[in-house]
Order: C-alpha cells, then structure tokens, then sequence
C-alpha cells in the first residue's frame, strides 16, 4: 500500500519533467498583451509601451520614429504578440498533461465513478481555471512575468505542483481504502494471488499512462523547441533596436546565454 501512495506522488512529480525542454532564454521583464497595447513592465512601471503596431512610449513619453524604425518595431510587435500567447499555451499544456497523469491513476485505482475521483477531478478543473484566468485573461489578453525558459512548464507549474501534492496526501486514506477493497473482492484467490494480481494490474496501468503521456510530451518537446528557436531570431530583432533607437538602448527584454 506504501508503493501506491508513493507512485502517487512521484506521478505528481512527473508534471514537471514530463515535457523538460531546455532554452536558454530568459524574459527580463514582465509582458502584458492586449489587442490594443503592448506593455513591457520593470518592477511594476510601464518600461516601454507600443500602441498599435509602431506608436513608442519608453517611461510614458513618446518616442519620434523613421519609417525604417517603425518597420523595425512593427516587426519586433508582431514577434512579441505571437510568442507570448504560445509560451503561455504550452505552458499550460504541461501542467494539464501531469494533471492528466495523476487523474488516470487515480480513476483507475478508485474507479471512475467513485465519490474520490469525482473530488479529485472538481479540484483539478478548479485549479485548470484558475490557471488559465491568471495568464490568459482573455482570448486576445495575456500576462506573463519574468520567467526563465529553461523548462518550459516550470513558468507555471511550482504553486500547483504542490497544490495538487496536498490534494494527493491528504485522499491517500480514501485511495487505498478503495484498493483494498478491490483486493478483497477477488473472492476465489489467495491473499497472495489477489496482491499479485493487483500489482500487476498496476504495473499495466502505469506502463498504459507511460506510453500515453510520453507521446504527448514529446508534441511539447517538438512544441518548446519551435519558441525557443523564435525567441533567439526575436531577440536578433531586439538587438537592432537597441542599435537603432536610442531611447532603447538599454532597453533589454530577451536575454539569451
């Protein structure tokens, strides 16, 4: 019964490695996105500000720019507004993705129906909610503080990694209360039979969630690597600016090592 609960929370742990993709690149500063502004934030002030595509504010006042400048930024605009909403999409599908990993252990040690996985499964679409409210507000709204990319479901995952640890310890009773009694109801087998059985059953199941969650993972690999690979070309763009724009000078978002 100890293995179960333990396998329980190594499944929790598994969220955070599930989709692990390395990037080594860092957001300096908070964003915030909404279809009509784009806003830089340095420790809670407005650093820069675009309205628009290529109207400038750096600390609120507004920036002249060339044509060649405007070119430049609207560039750097479109960049900023396609990958945040990304970042924060597969961030978000790495959390559901452990999420799913301990909902289907958990459905198949109490069963479907049963009054702990339904428990379970109205805490995980609250947490789910709350997840996507505080980093996708809207569909054209978005926040994301600054994160180090260097795994990629980590921006999101730490607060509700424990979260979902707790909801896990604390229903460890009732889960092996309902594996016991699954044991017991194999009537016609010894006592030795019905735990052979059952760990076999287990292993199954976590050999099933295994090949089910690697394969999604390996779509969020695929996915991770694709912005990584976006931010490096955003940042060259960032570098541009800060040549070409004085008031941008010091101004350094993308941080790549």
């Amino acid at each position: 019964m100890a293995f179960i609960a333990r396998s329980l929370l190594v499944t929790c742990l598994f969220m955070s490695a599930a989709n692990a993709q390395q990037c080594d690149i860092n957001f300096n500063y908070g964003v915030i996105i909404d279809p009509a502004h784009l806003r830089i934030v340095n420790q809670g002030q407005t650093y820069v500000q675009i309205n628009g595509q290529h109207q400038l504010f750096v600390y609120g006042r507004e920036v002249a720019l060339n044509q060649a400048q405007k070119s430049q930024l609207s560039e750097y605009t479109r960049g900023i507004r396609s990958q945040v909403p990304a970042i924060v999409s597969i961030a978000i599908e790495g959390v559901e993705l452990g999420l799913k990993a301990v909902n289907k252990v958990i459905s198949s040690l109490t069963g479907e129906n049963s009054a702990t996985h339904q428990q379970f499964q109205e805490k995980f679409d609250e947490m789910k909610s709350r997840l996507r409210t505080r980093f996708n507000h809207s569909d054209e709204s978005y926040y994301i503080a600054p994160q180090d990319f260097d795994d990629f479901d980590e921006i999101f995952a730490g607060e509700f990694k424990k979260e979902i640890e707790t909801i896990v310890t604390n229903s460890v009773g009732n889960i092996l209360v309902a594996v016991g009694e699954a044991i017991t109801h194999k009537e016609k087998q010894s006592t030795e039979q019905r735990v052979e059985t059952f760990d076999q059953r287990i292993e199954s199941m976590g050999n099933d969630i295994k090949i089910d969650i690697s394969n999604q993972a390996n779509t969020l690999e695929n996915k991770a690597a694709i912005i990584c690979a976006s931010l490096l070309k955003l940042d060259q763009i960032e570098n541009k600016l800060q040549l070409e724009i004085p008031a941008l000078a010091e101004f350094n978002l993308i941080i790549t090592h």
